[in-house]
């Protein structure tokens, strides 16, 4: 099946003939992918027909942006998608964790607390918190304290710490995807439970979602089981790999109204705002997401099979319900890392000549490194595989607008490792 792939990529043939076998082992699991993309796919266009988008709202704003129909318009179409009141959704948010500092710092005030259920958040979130650095502009320079409650040793909410550590507290936050960590990602029914729980013993609980990498895999958003807050980035699932910039803050009216002060000041909030000539990929990003989640879901399930019969530890497996778009795959060594790195970068559309070195990334701990050969640059709906260079030397792949390129990045770095092997 795979082998006209010789024509035009240096790929053995033992690898070619594994590759065949790990797609008909995967075909039930894409079936079920499309239909989740289907669904996703109507539900986005049906909320494109309500608002009566027309070529009007593609167009631009510029100076204060006041009026601006094509953003105003978009809010509501992903407020309505992702199951919300209201939304956010702005090109100045300039990647995923931007969007959730502004949507801490608009929500959370001096003396507020704030509790992570989900144990520790993504590496880029410490410093925001205040985990890491001093005198930075933290939430803790500015007075709010924070807790954590870890996952149970398998994986898996602690419910009972839940309901006792968050009592009182103004925002619990909860992280769906994995990030570095080598836990699962969390479905919307886990959501829906945790939700539930904090809503039991502290009602007034603001409960925040790190959605990022999440958006269209399920049919459901965190919002539709009981989260108050969701925000993501656009250069991930919800920009579809054609938004150029950007992210979104959805959830309760009265809380989007509040961190729109923030994300202008207060008194303006969303009045103002020029969309520049940003809404076109905004919308067209949108309309294309559910399609291309699941091409770079697909993506992973196949990785996951193939990387699995070549010996290494996957996590998710093939067949394993999927809620974001990450697979951690544990390679056991730095040399196994850049291999793999390699072979992504080497499939990628834009700077496939490049090979991907460890480096001292911004707003992480140890160096990491990162194969992301993207039309936008740090795109993680492209293709792109990353992971800091520390034990246990995994990598955490996501991404591949289409399936088919998508599946051939994977080969390659396949092919990498295996002769990174040999050559060992």
């Amino acid at each position: 099946m795979n082998q006209y792939l010789t024509g035009f990529f240096d790929l053995p043939e033992n690898l070619l003939a594994l590759a065949d076998e790990c797609e008909g082992l995967c075909a039930p699991v894409f079936r079920k992918i499309d239909e989740i993309a289907a669904y996703n796919e109507a539900k986005v266009l049906a909320a494109f027909g309500r608002h009566k988008v027309s070529a009007a709202h593609l167009t631009g704003s510029n100076g204060y942006g006041y009026d601006d129909l094509g953003r105003d318009t978009l809010d509501a179409i992903f407020a309505e998608v992702l199951g919300a009141e209201d939304a956010l959704v702005r090109h100045t948010l300039v990647s995923g964790t931007h969007a959730l500092t502004v949507a801490l710092f608009g929500v959370l005030r001096p003396g507020d607390r704030m509790v992570a259920v989900t144990g520790g958040p993504y590496d880029t979130l410490e410093e925001v918190i205040g985990l890491r650095g001093e005198g930075n502009g933290s939430l803790k320079d500015f007075g709010v304290s924070y807790g954590q409650v870890d996952l149970l040793p398998d994986g898996t909410p602690d419910y009972e710490n839940i309901r006792r550590k968050v009592k009182g507290a103004k925002l619990a936050h909860i992280q769906r995807s994995r990030g570095y960590a080598s836990r699962p990602s969390l479905t919307i029914e886990t959501i829906g439970k945790i939700c539930a729980a904090i809503k039991e013993v502290s009602p007034e609980t603001i409960i925040f979602v790190d959605n990022c990498y999440g958006e269209f895999v399920e049919k459901e958003e965190p919002a539709s089981v009981g989260a108050d807050l969701i925000v993501g980035s656009l250069i991930k699932n919800a920009g579809g790999g054609i938004a150029e910039t950007g992210g979104y803050i959805a959830g309760r009216k009265d809380l989007v109204e509040l961190v729109s002060y923030r994300l202008t000041c207060p008194g303006i909030g969303r009045e103002a705002g020029c969309s520049l000539n940003q809404n076109r990929p905004m919308y067209l990003g949108l309309y294309f997401a559910p399609s291309v989640t699941a091409s770079a879901v697909k993506t992973s399930v196949f990785a996951s099979a193939l990387f699995e019969k070549l010996g290494y530890a996957v996590s998710p497996k093939y067949d394993e319900p999927r809620t974001d778009l990450i697979l951690q795959l544990t390679l056991g060594s730095p040399e196994k890392m850049c291999a793999f790195c390699k072979g992504i970068q080497h499939g990628s559309p834009i700077d496939s000549h490049v090979t991907p070195l460890p480096w001292a990334m911004p707003g992480y701990e140890n160096e990491v490194i990162m194969a992301a050969g993207a039309f936008t640059l740090g795109s993680s709906i492209e293709l792109s595989a990353d992971g800091p260079m520390r034990e246990p030397f995994a990598v955490w792949m996501q991404g591949g607008l289409t399936w088919n390129t998508g599946k051939i990045g994977v080969l390659l770095a396949a092919a990498a490792c295996m002769k990174e092997g040999e050559d060992g």
